[in-house]
């Protein structure tokens, strides 16, 4: 609340100063059109919003509206345009309108182009909220270039591990029967519990009491299975597969969209370096290296586990499957947890569900996510910088309590993250501090689709060293300017 107003009071200072520049005038025109009503808008300071998700919508309108209401001299006038040559319109609409975008809504990997087109500029953070206090390292990295911040960090996306609660716990439960169905049948009971069984239903050579604590010492047991159930490690998922029996309708244990590398990234994200966490240095590329081809070997493996076919999934198909019962586990992005609470809320999922960090590789390998954020950029062509750096800071933090319930979207804020009071979603949230972004450089453009081709002939059995061998040729060559 105190940097809320912290805002909107450096926004009304520069909203007053815009008043006194614009003071003269507004008094002419009242003196000149005494009697046939003033312009409403006279005198305002105008910027224009940019943005191509009709998701933020909600958001940015409401946004606007409640800067403008606690700022009288400001009004923001959002434009909603389409995504296809996103950056070329903001471009153009800069060198040819009197209505330019002031400020814009942008993923991060794409800075770089508007940087140095120069539709992007330093932020001035005039409130002062680009710190860790506000936003975590990799928020701040994913909207640095040249060691440079050139953007607020408004909203994020990556990918956690999404698992049927009820399957956990019933696995749990079997491990806990067969640890101590082999141990001696000569073993005297372990305590005694309350009578919840019919002496005369029982087998000649058992009694009540043994029944009843048997029941106890597997419940107990059970959740201390429970309570050490969520994978740490790629080894545990295969251990669980390994030892559940599946009920009725269960056709696997984990699925998910093995075709998009958003879902996939996180088994080489620790080691395959492009661009290094800001994404931008083209002196730190490390493609070709040992634990990033121990990685891919694991993923390799994972294909005799879980059988997915890989052309016949979607990512809404596997979350479907997951809503259905089918699957243990998969992995989602954000937008999952609001899909699970309607089909909770319709009845279609009628198990509890819950959210995990991803993970590790092995005791040895480290997993990293993947992460896209959505930055507000200030246009470098703007007259109104100062109040555009107002409005981009109270989108990404003033105004961000209502980011998620309004768009859908996590916020990148920490603070409107705890206040969401969301516990899945703020395991994305620390999924996300720990995540690498998508790199700027122009010339790795291509890089995620020529990922995607190569786990995908991982997925299909094709030899890891020489597909990695061949990906980190062709980066060094368009890097280094020499690809033919």
């Amino acid at each position: 609340m105190f940097l809320k107003k912290r805002i909107i009071a450096t926004a009304a200072v520069i909203a007053m100063a815009a008043a006194a520049v614009y003071g003269s005038t507004q008094e002419m025109s009242q003196t000149q059109e005494s009697g046939s009503g003033l312009q409403l808008f006279r005198g305002k300071e105008t910027i224009y919003c940019w943005y191509s998700d009709e998701a933020l919508s909600g958001y940015i309108n409401a946004a606007a509206v409640s800067f403008g209401e606690q700022n009288s001299g400001v009004r923001v006038i959002p434009v909603l345009t389409s995504d296809s040559e996103y950056l070329e319109a903001i471009n153009q609409e800069t060198l040819h309108s009197d209505q330019i975008p002031d400020i814009y809504l942008l993923s991060s990997d794409s800075l770089e182009k508007a940087y140095l087109a120069g539709l992007a500029s330093k932020v001035p953070d005039t409130v002062g909220i680009c710190n860790t206090d506000h936003f975590s390292q990799a928020a701040l990295s994913a909207v640095t270039y040249d060691q440079k911040l050139i953007g607020y960090p408004v909203y994020f996306d990556t990918s956690a591990l999404v698992y049927n609660e009820d399957y956990l716990r019933t696995w749990a439960t079997q491990q806990a029967e067969k640890e101590l169905a082999g141990s001696s049948e000569n073993d005297e009971p372990i305590g005694e519990g309350e009578e919840i069984i019919e002496e005369d239903s029982l087998p000649e050579d058992q009694t009540t009491e043994q029944v009843t604590a048997d029941e106890a010492a597997v419940n107990a047991l059970a959740e201390q299975y429970f309570a050490e159930a969520l994978p740490s490690t790629v080894d545990d998922l295969l251990n669980i597969a390994d030892t559940f029996d599946a009920p009725e309708g269960v056709e696997g244990v984990m699925k998910w969209d093995v075709n998009n590398i958003f879902y996939n990234y996180w088994i080489v994200g620790n080691y395959m370096i492009v661009g290094g966490d800001p994404g931008d240095d083209r002196n730190d590329i490390d493609i070709n290296n040992p634990e990033t081809i121990q990685c891919l070997e694991v993923y390799k493996a994972l294909n005799q586990f879980f059988f997915i076919e890989s052309d016949t999934v979607t990512y809404d198909s596997v979350i479907q499957d997951f809503i259905d019962g089918k699957t243990m586990f998969t992995i989602g992005t954000t937008d999952v947890v609001k899909r699970l609470e309607e089909a909770k809320a319709d009845g279609s999922l009628a198990f509890n569900y819950g959210i995990a960090r991803m993970p590790d590789v092995s005791a040895e390998l480290q997993s990293r996510s993947l992460s896209v954020t959505g930055a507000a950029v200030i246009n470098g062509y703007s007259e109104h910088k100062e109040l555009a750096d107002c409005f981009a800071a109270y989108l990404a933090e003033g105004y961000a309590d209502g980011l998620y319930e309004r768009s859908g979207k996590m916020p990148a804020s920490l603070q409107a993250a705890e206040n969401a009071d969301n516990g899945a979603l703020m395991i994305f949230a620390d999924e996300y501090a720990d995540s690498v972004s998508l790199p700027k450089m122009l010339e790795t453009g291509n890089f995620w689709m020529q990922l995607e081709v190569l786990f995908s002939k991982v997925w299909n059995g094709d030899d890891v060293t020489t597909l990695v061998q061949q990906l980190d040729e062709t980066i060094a060559r368009q890097v280094g300017g020499t690809e033919n």
